[in-house]
């Protein structure tokens, strides 16, 4: 009989995180966006521990459809079985491990392991394995199953053991994002923008505006955001009015520990004022697709939507966009966008997809630029974080919630 020596692979036994040098209000040691030993711990204990983002309805219209969802070196699959259940498990075969799907989507009666052909049923449940002995018992070796929420029709999954609390924060923010109807989209375009840089930065990045003005032309020539001073009580004021109109709620929503809330996972949901003529984010400021949900008109806003730090949207009146900012690698992220109108909308006919992509595909550009630059300089042995800005607020609530996780 030969025996086999234990071989530990815990990170936490390697990973250089030693928080004291992290100071509050500054950014983050050079190690956190350098170290392969934190960027697979950062795996283990934030991702997998966090309510991700993988998709929407729209994905699986119907029985046996399916698609694959990629983070670091995990993969999920997400299916509709025949009942008509959505399932989320791990797409590893519980036999030796292999990859499951191979394609990214598609439609499959049953998931064949290409290895050594065990066969699982779209819920996961392990349907037959060849020459296993009569002791075998199929029922201990489904795949792994993932906690699984669908909210107004965006799927979220957590691979962890005990998910953060989603609940709490799904239910303030519902009537806000209710009149969108997010249940009856479908997705007009998705693009990826492959950005040389650790997974951190692509966040830190998405979560403050600070860099607006001087890095985005296009978009800081419609968004108020990229000067808190441009947003005048006039132009609020002009927003709120037309929102009543339209039927959209005026009241803004945050949780976070930046005020020294004890929870579970950030959310924020803050509907603010397009510049005057805008009525979208469009090159000209013309309406781009049919309004969304219910909406009686345009009221000259946009709504920021965050479901925990890593789920970000961002709702006009008549377009949706998703952006996700997916781990490859140490220092390689799949900064994903996707764009969605209403279901119903035609292209060529409703929307023309070049003009409807347009502005956050120039932004996207933009920021694949900005972000892979950071990573350039925080490589250097000689970057020491300086002090966050009062716009960049958003990085702070991102830092706290990621060093309370890990």
């Amino acid at each position: 009989m030969v025996t086999c020596p234990k071989i530990s692979l815990e990170t936490s036994n390697t990973a250089n995180l030693n928080l004291e040098d992290c100071v509050s209000g500054f950014g983050l040691p050079r190690r956190f966006y350098t170290s392969a030993d934190i960027y697979e711990y950062d795996i283990k204990n934030y991702w997998n521990n966090s309510w991700i983002w993988v998709g929407h309805i729209c994905q699986l219209g119907e029985p046996n459809n399916f698609f694959v969802f990629d983070y670091g070196e995990e993969s999920i699959i997400i299916s509709r079985d025949r009942e008509g259940q959505i399932n989320a498990f791990m797409n590893v075969c519980r036999h030796r491990g292999s990859r499951i799907c191979i394609e990214r989507s598609g439609s499959r009666r049953v998931f064949i392991c290409p290895y050594h052909a065990w066969t699982y049923e779209l819920n996961g449940q392990l349907r037959s394995a060849r020459e296993m002995g009569p002791s075998f018992e199929r029922s201990n070796y489904s795949l792994r199953r993932l906690h699984l929420r669908i909210f107004q029709g965006l799927i979220f999954v957590c691979a962890g053991d005990t998910p953060p609390d989603i609940e709490t924060g799904l239910e303030k923010i519902a009537s806000l994002t209710a009149p969108f109807d997010i249940d009856n989209l479908k997705i007009a375009h998705s693009a990826s923008y492959i950005v040389s840089a650790n997974w951190k930065l692509a966040i830190e990045n998405y979560m403050e505006c600070y860099h607006c003005g001087p890095a985005h032309a296009e978009y800081s020539l419609s968004h108020s955001l990229k000067d808190p001073k441009s947003m005048t009580p006039e132009l609020m004021s002009q927003m709120r009015q037309a929102g009543k109109i339209a039927g959209i709620p005026v009241q803004d929503f945050a949780r976070n520990r930046t005020d020294g809330s004890d929870v579970d996972m950030d959310f924020y949901c803050h509907r603010y004022p397009l510049y005057p003529n805008y009525l979208t984010g469009s090159r000209t400021g013309a309406p781009l697709a049919p309004l969304l949900g219910n909406l009686k008109i345009y009221d000259g806003g946009t709504t920021d939507i965050q479901i925990g730090i890593l789920n970000n949207f961002l709702a006009y009146s008549d377009h949706l966009i998703g952006y996700r900012f997916i781990p490859i690698s140490l220092q390689e992220t799949n900064m994903e966008v996707i764009w969605f109108v209403r279901k119903d909308a035609i292209e060529g006919k409703d929307f023309i997809k070049k003009d409807l992509t347009w502005l956050w595909h120039v932004t996207s550009q933009d920021d694949e630029r900005i972000i892979s630059l950071n990573q350039e300089g925080v490589n250097s042995h000689y970057f020491k974080p300086g002090p966050l800005s009062e716009m960049e607020w958003g990085i702070k609530a991102f830092h706290q919630n990621y060093l309370r996780l890990i």
